[in-house]
């Protein structure tokens, strides 16, 4: 019974643990490096690391543990993009384990009796918004590529922890306290003690029906998640939900394929960076950012100056601008191949001003594309739901260096805290994903490119992202959570590494910034936040926020690897 897994005194934490949560400091190594969003996945990683296992290895370890520990940001009931870097070919390759939309799925999925969009909660709360996770084929399809360790082997950190508990983390407390959507009993066992409280920090959890699913597909491999009792179980768990039932099948279960794609790739400077191709986002948005931003004498700007942040932002603005028209999976719709040509970049950067700030962006026309009705460079364009996109306090992001230089980055998500709020009885909780889609599904009377389509893959921020050097090695490799936030995360992150010369750890821990073709976002009790009044004089509608992102990062130095946690959670970076 997932309800007695609470144990009602609280433990106490280990101190090592402890200090780990609030110490970020630089950590450097020699050989190999692993960073993730909790202290307890970053030993497991560690310790497959140390065993001889690979950096896939060492991910899929760390992904089993974050799914029991931090559970309100991934597990198996959710997607990622993973980018691995093979040391022996020089290639990069990603793995999109993103969710798919179930075969009946429509494009009016998420409007009312009325015909207009559900509020987001109505939306995500059940079954409705819940998609085909990916995680587990991820795994295995990248461990059988890049794998040196048993499968089963990996499986045994997070199966121990589940058996026999790990402490409730002030993180995990903070946001089960600030939870108001609890409504299904199985997860409000599982997460409120005896008197409906939250758990406390430092109480003991366990959880005997993941550890017993970790088993099965310990021994069976992730079809077992696909098909069987497993199947099953995410099938009932998703569309027994009477207030907001799904609509999964086991064909919808059995038919998920994870796609292997080619990074998308592009210049900052003299370096290479490569990321995730759409149906994500991230990499191509990034890119556009930093290549609007690289004519700009940026390194003379400085950090958390008050033309960094303008230029920085007003790239955003028409990043996201781009993303929003032209960015869905490309199963079902053409993305542009003329968004990172240099010279449509050029021109979209040179609409930068110090003089006057934009509103909100159109999208631009890339090269080899014909206007669309209601996208044209003078008119307002698409705006879509970027500016209002809430800000999620869930994903995770892990990056690993293993001692032969392989390297992975992978951002992994259930998408909104605790997903769609419903717990399996196989003790996992399933995505909200579905609820990346637009709610609208057409717009000027044409059909929003990001709209709910039967098997499609919603549209992603996620940003794993490697940068390459000029020798062609591994110099960085970076990621966030934090829903459409995440690219901005992840350009404020690289630019401080790159223009400002700064260490992973100092990088990170800079003021968050940014726009998303809305208002500029200044992070709240920063330094960029102190800037909002000249920033508003400048014409910038300013926002001041939380804005909390979750930054990994390993840097390649001369005598090995540095990396950095972001101090706004709980991650922390060991090596060796």
């Amino acid at each position: 019974m997932l309800g007695a897994a609470a144990v009602a005194q609280p433990l106490p934490v280990a101190p090592e643990v402890a200090s780990a949560w609030r110490d970020k400091s630089l950590v450097s190594a020699r050989h190999w490096m692993v960073a993730t969003a909790n202290p307890l996945a970053t030993d497991a990683g560690y310790r497959v690391l140390a065993a001889g296992g690979s950096a896939v290895d060492a991910a899929v370890a760390i992904q089993l543990v974050l799914g029991l520990v931090e559970p309100q940001s991934s597990g198996l009931g959710g997607g990622a993009f993973m980018l691995v870097h093979d040391a022996r070919s020089g290639r990069a390759v990603v793995y999109d384990g993103r969710e798919t939309a179930p075969a009946a799925a429509t494009p009016q999925r998420f409007l009312d009796a009325d015909g207009k969009p559900l509020a987001f909660h109505a939306a995500v709360v059940g079954g409705r918004s819940v998609g085909v996770p990916g995680v587990p084929r991820l795994l295995a399809q990248a461990h059988a590529a890049h794998g040196r360790l048993p499968w089963a082997q990996l499986f045994q950190p997070a199966i121990d922890l589940a058996e026999h508990g790990f402490p409730v983390s002030p993180r995990l407390h903070a946001l089960i306290a600030s939870e108001r959507y609890f409504r299904q009993p199985r997860i409000r066992a599982y997460f409120l003690d005896a008197t409906g409280a939250p758990l406390a920090v430092g109480t003991r959890l366990v959880n005997p029906a993941y550890a017993a699913t970790l088993r099965t597909l310990a021994r069976e491999g992730a079809d077992a998640f696909y098909q069987g009792a497993i199947a099953d179980d995410v099938i009932a768990t998703a569309n027994d939900y009477a207030p907001n039932p799904g609509d999964l099948t086991r064909e919808d279960l059995a038919r998920y394929r994870v796609v292997t794609r080619e990074p998308v790739c592009g210049h900052y400077h003299a370096l290479r960076v490569c990321g995730p191709p759409p149906p994500s986002s991230g990499g191509i948005t990034l890119l556009e950012m930093l290549g609007m931003l690289e004519p700009y004498p940026l390194a003379d700007m400085g950090a958390e100056s008050l033309w960094s942040v303008h230029f920085i932002g007003e790239a955003g603005t028409l990043a996201y601008a781009d993303r929003d028209a032209w960015i869905a999976d490309p199963a079902y719709f053409a993305v542009p191949a003329g968004l990172l040509d240099r010279a449509y970049l050029r021109d979209r950067g040179a609409l930068i001003r110090t003089d006057s700030v934009f509103d909100h962006a159109a999208p631009g026309i890339p090269p080899g594309v014909v206007a669309r009705v209601g996208i044209t460079r003078g008119s307002p364009g698409a705006r879509g739901d970027i500016g209002t996109t809430p800000e999620f306090p869930s994903t995770s992001h892990i990056v690993i260096v293993d001692g032969d230089g392989n390297a992975v980055t992978m951002t992994t998500t259930i998408e909104d805290q605790f997903g769609s709020r419903l717990m399996t009885a196989g003790g996992f909780l399933l995505n909200n994903e579905l609820t990346d889609f637009s709610f609208v599904p057409e717009r000027d009377g044409k059909p929003v490119p990001n709209r709910v389509e039967p098997g499609k893959r919603p549209r992603s921020a996620m940003a794993p992202t490697i940068v390459y050097g000029q020798d062609g090695r591994v110099l960085l490799l970076l990621g966030s959570p934090g829903g459409s936030a995440i690219i901005n995360y992840v350009a404020k992150t690289l630019v401080a590494i790159v223009d400002w010369h700064l260490d992973p750890q100092a990088a990170i821990a800079l003021g968050n910034f940014g726009s998303r073709n809305g208002p500029l976002e200044l992070e709240r009790g920063t330094a960029v936040a102190g800037l909002a009044s000249r920033l508003t004089a400048m014409g910038h509608a300013v926002v001041v926020n939380e804005q909390t992102s979750g930054v990994q990062a390993i840097m390649r130095v001369s005598n090995g690897w540095v990396g950095g946690a972001d101090p706004r959670r709980e991650g922390t970076v060991r090596g060796r």
